[in-house]
C-alpha cells in the first residue's frame, strides 16, 4: 500500500487557494486556483469541494483569502468588509456544521487582532492579513493531525480480516487529511488488517463510486463497488464485520446527520448485528442541538436526480434530492473522534470531548 494521504483536495499556495475539482473525478484530475473568496464559496456550494471537514478548511481559507486580498486601506474599512466575507461563505451549504465552526473561529481571531490594533496599534493591516492566513493554515494542520488520531482510535475497532462497509466519501477528499471513516480503514490496513471495503455508489452524486472507489483503488486497498440497493443483501450475507461512516453534524445526544442513505444502512446493520461506527472530528459535534431533529437538512436541485452528467435519465417529473438523513443514536455503536471513542449514552462523553 502507498503511504497514507496521497491526495490533497485543498492547498494554500502563494498563487492562491488550490482546490481539486471533485466533480470531474475519477475521469479527470483538475485543480482550480482561486484568488477571490467568492469563488471559494461557489466551489463549496457547487460541490467542487465537499465533505464536512474539508468544507471547514475551505471556509477558513476563503475568509483568509478575502482578508488578504481586501482593498481596505484602514482597519475600519476592513472591519466593515469582513462580515460580508463571512456571510458569503456561510450561505453555501447548511448541514455541515464544520463550515460554521470554521467561520466562528476565524471571526474570533479577526476580532482579537482588530482589538489589539485598536488598543495599542501593535498589529497593523498587514499583520492582520498575515495572521488570518496563519489561522487558516492552522485549521488545516489541525485537521490533518485530528484525522490521524481518529484513524488510530478507530483502527482498533476494525476487524483483523474481512469486509467493512462505508457510505459516501469520508476520505482524504472530504477532510484535507487522511479522512475520517477512510482514515480509520487506512490505518487499520497500515496496522496489518486484511480488509476489503464495500463501497455503495451513493446516488445521486455518486461520491462512493467516483470518489471513495478512486481513493481506495489509488492506494491499493481492496474494494467492491455495489449499488445502494445492495446494502441490505451484503449486510445479511456478505460477512461484513463493521460499518464506518463520516458525519456532517452530530447532535448532543449522538444523533448523526450524514449523506442520504446512511440511516438505512444503520438500521440494516442493527438488524444484522453489524457494529455501526461514526468517525468525525470534534468540530462536527453541535452541542446546541439536543437531538438530530434540529439538524438543518440540505435539499439540492431535483435536476441532480433527473439528470446524470447533464443527460436526462428520467421523464419530466417532480424529483426530490434530500442530501442528508439523520441516524438516531440508538443505531450507533460508537462515535470515534480525535479525543477518544464515545459509547452510549453519548451525551456525557461528547460534551467532555468538546470541552476538553
Amino acid at each position: 500500500m502507498n503511504a497514507l494521504h496521497t491526495v490533497e483536495p485543498i492547498q494554500w499556495t502563494s498563487a492562491g487557494v488550490v482546490i481539486l475539482d471533485q466533480l470531474k473525478l475519477p475521469s479527470e484530475v483538475v485543480h482550480h486556483t482561486y484568488t477571490d473568496y467568492r469563488d471559494v464559496a461557489k466551489a463549496i456550494k457547487t460541490m467542487i469541494i465537499r465533505g464536512a471537514p474539508a468544507i471547514g478548511v475551505a471556509a477558513a481559507m476563503g475568509i483568509a483569502l478575502g482578508v488578504e486580498h481586501s482593498a481596505a486601506k484602514t482597519l475600519e474599512e476592513l472591519r466593515a468588509e469582513f462580515p460580508v466575507i463571512c456571510d458569503t461563505l456561510a450561505h453555501t451549504r447548511p448541514t455541515a456544521v464544520d463550515l460554521f465552526w470554521a467561520i466562528a473561529r476565524l471571526k474570533r481571531r479577526f476580532e482579537e487582532l482588530a482589538l489589539a490594533a485598536l488598543q495599542n496599534g501593535a498589529v497593523g493591516l498587514e499583520g492582520i492579513r498575515a495572521a488570518m492566513v496563519q489561522e487558516a493554515l492552522l485549521v488545516h494542520e489541525e485537521r490533518r493531525a485530528g484525522d490521524r488520531c481518529i484513524g488510530k482510535f478507530g483502527a482498533a475497532l476494525m476487524p483483523k480480516s474481512g469486509r467493512v462497509m462505508t457510505q459516501c466519501n469520508a476520505g482524504a477528499l472530504a477532510t484535507g487529511g487522511i479522512g475520517t471513516a477512510l482514515g480509520v480503514i487506512r490505518m487499520a490496513v497500515e496496522a496489518g488488517s486484511q480488509i476489503e471495503v464495500l463501497v455503495p455508489e451513493t446516488r445521486p452524486y455518486l461520491q462512493g463510486s467516483r470518489l471513495t472507489a478512486w481513493e481506495l483503488n489509488e492506494e491499493g486497498i481492496p474494494l467492491t463497488l455495489i449499488t445502494d440497493n445492495m446494502v441490505g443483501h451484503f449486510l445479511r450475507t456478505g460477512g461484513v464485520g463493521a460499518v464506518v461512516v463520516g458525519a456532517d453534524r452530530i447532535a448532543a445526544n449522538g444523533d448523526t446527520a450524514n449523506k442520504i442513505g446512511t440511516y438505512g444502512i444503520a438500521v440494516l446493520a442493527k438488524e444484522n448485528n453489524v457494529p455501526f461506527y461514526v468517525a468525525a472530528p470534534i468540530s462536527t459535534i453541535d452541542l446546541s442541538l439536543p437531538t438530530g431533529d434540529g439538524i438543518p437538512i440540505e435539499e439540492r436541485s431535483p435536476a441532480e436526480v433527473t439528470h446524470a452528467a447533464g443527460i436526462r435519465t428520467a421523464p419530466d417529473v417532480r424529483a426530490a434530492h434530500i442530501a442528508f438523513d439523520v441516524t438516531p443514536h440508538r443505531f450507533i455503536t460508537a462515535i470515534i473522534t480525535e479525543h477518544g471513542i464515545a459509547h452510549a449514552p453519548f451525551a456525557p462523553a461528547l460534551k467532555e470531548f468538546v470541552q476538553r
